[in-house]
């Protein structure tokens, strides 16, 4: 017989509630909280970002975050003392964008638009509007050609299903990565 699975959800919004203040006090952003069990183990994962702007939570500000959530998760009201470890990140490239802070967060890079009812659209995001974003799309090229962009396209935040950040490699303004050439190497020897 399995043992029966546990509903986390109810104490993960009310760990998110009692967190939010101390994320807070570091001008940082409570994402998400979560909590797994294992036997009489939990995990709490809270997720923090910035309140605005560009960039990323660096490391200092995890580890300041850090502790001042350890001291507030072992004087939780109401906790059953059940031991836990705390996991404090940042919500990484891979996080859906679902929230305009989120799109702001990422003006210069390359998304995925997943549209309600229509094509989806891989492009350059350049601006975010109170209603929804402006994307400067890849147009489709023959294998092993540079991409051409398209006409700047408005979407609004209603007609988005969901969005994500693609990983590049070099973008553009950026220098191609320097190749080590094997005869310049040689002659230099």
């Amino acid at each position: 017989m399995s043992a029966k699975p546990v509903d986390t959800q109810p104490e993960a919004e009310r760990l998110k509630k009692y967190l939010e203040p101390t994320v807070a006090s570091h001008e940082l952003y409570l994402e998400d909280v979560e909590v797994r069990v294992a036997g009489q183990h939990r995990t709490v994962h809270v997720i923090v970002d910035l309140l605005e702007g560009t960039g990323s939570v660096d490391l200092d500000q995890i580890a300041e975050v850090s502790r001042a959530l350890s001291e507030a998760m072992d004087q939780v009201p109401g906790d059953t003392g059940a031991p836990y470890d705390l996991e404090v990140s940042s919500p990484g490239v891979g996080r859906p964008l679902t929230e305009p802070r989120h799109w702001r967060r990422n003006v210069g890079r390359l998304v995925k638009v997943n549209l309600i009812q229509e094509d989806n659209i891989t492009g350059r995001l350049t601006a975010v509007t109170e209603d929804g974003i402006v994307v400067v799309p890849d147009l489709p090229v023959k294998k092993g050609m540079k991409p051409k962009q398209g006409e700047p396209t408005e979407v609004g935040f209603d007609r988005i299903r969901r969005g994500s950040v693609e990983v590049e490699f070099s973008r553009p303004g950026e220098p191609e990565p320097e190749t080590l050439d094997i005869d310049d190497e040689a002659e230099e020897a």
